[in-house]
């Protein structure tokens, strides 16, 4: 395994700019998500890493070398694609061994090779079988054990389960965890499911029409999120945002949020820190998750009881989700799954004030 940068990577085609000055450092052991929609330049960026796509700027290294002038086969990196790209008439057993009998490396250890990846995967009894005879799963296993015969210094996966079923993506998902964790493998791994980045990643790379709008673990991205697009994307459901204005009061700030002739509605604040106070006076917009919303007997951690009425309740199986409508805006709660209230009705929900994050209205950002 071996560390990974990027250093203000871009690529551009004519005038259209796909790549606008990316830099991540990836630690070797690290595994990496770039997250993000369609169209926002996350399998360019893996395929300029693999050397499959040219940088029009911005250097690659892998262990602290230069590989930007490289053929890809000179990289000692191995790439799993969204297509499982196995030949067809070859057994699980030669589509593993192909790139090793390429490389000349002797039969015994080509075959030693193939059992050890094999078991690791839990596709030993399956080596005599042809592709036709796979699920999808199956296959997707057979293309990450030629991927990791190979024993590359960096892993690449590109949208890996995106042609799988949803029930397969999970136990998927679980197959490459446990992977990483035995291994502790360079990962860079790309997908648009965000759900994915947080289950998988060490540190999630959020990117967006060719520029990384943050890098951090799951937990950061997610907690504090920084600007509206990452909170907006990551998470399901997505965090709660809304206009609001912060007034002083006393010693402390009140959050006050109200649409047109609606109620105003008024949220005592817990003490904030400098960059929030500077905002005194001014309208900011408010972040907030869905479980930090909750109904009933205030629990530990409920710092402000606020009544909203429920609009709409969605039942999940293990919760439930309720949009509620406070001071006109509305916001998603994730409750328990007896929830008793009915559209239409009133009720006090607990908001947890310390799980607040506030973001300025112009330029997005969150105050910190």
């Amino acid at each position: 395994m071996a560390s990974l940068e990027l250093i203000g990577i871009q690529k551009r085609y004519g005038d259209h700019a796909i790549l606008k000055g990316i830099d991540i450092a990836v630690e070797a052991g690290e595994f990496v998500v770039l997250v993000g929609p369609s169209g926002c330049g996350k399998s360019t960026l893996l395929n300029i890493i693999a050397g499959l796509d040219t940088a029009t700027g911005g250097d690659v290294r892998i262990g602290g070398r230069s590989v930007r002038e490289e053929h890809p086969s000179q990289r000692d990196i191995a790439m799993v694609f969204q297509s499982y790209a196995l030949y067809p008439n070859m057994s699980v057993a030669q589509n593993i061994s192909f790139g090793m009998e390429m490389r000349k490396v002797p039969k015994a250890q080509r075959e030693q090779a193939v059992q050890e990846v094999a078991k690791l995967l839990q596709i030993d009894h399956l080596l005599g079988r042809k592709p036709g005879q796979l699920s999808g799963g199956q296959r997707q296993r057979v293309a990450m054990g030629r991927a990791l015969v190979r024993k590359p210094r960096v892993f690449l996966f590109d949208e890996p389960l995106s042609n799988l079923d949803a029930q397969l993506r999970v136990d998927m998902r679980t197959e490459i965890k446990k992977l990483h964790q035995r291994l502790g493998a360079t990962i860079v791994y790309v997908t648009h499911d965000q759900i994915e980045a947080m289950t998988l990643a060490t540190r999630i790379a959020v990117m967006r029409g060719g520029v990384l709008q943050q890098l951090g673990t799951p937990s950061e991205v997610y907690n504090r999120p920084a600007n509206t697009f990452v909170a907006g994307f990551m998470g399901a459901p997505r965090m709660n945002l809304a206009p609001g204005r912060l007034v002083p009061a006393a010693e402390s700030l009140t959050l006050e949020m109200q649409i047109g002739d609606r109620p105003t509605a008024r949220i005592p604040l817990p003490p904030q820190p400098e960059a929030v106070r500077a905002y005194a006076g001014k309208e900011v917009i408010t972040g907030v998750r869905a479980e930090a919303i909750s109904y009933g007997t205030p629990v530990e951690g409920c710092r402000r009881v606020v009544d909203a009425t429920v609009e709409v309740t969605e039942p999940t199986g293990a919760d439930t989700l309720v949009v509620l409508s406070l001071g006109g805006h509305e916001f998603t709660a994730r409750l328990q799954p007896d929830f008793p209230l009915k559209p239409g009705q009133r009720g006090d929900f607990c908001v947890d004030l310390a799980k607040l994050v506030f973001f300025d209205p112009q330029t997005e950002q969150l105050i910190a």
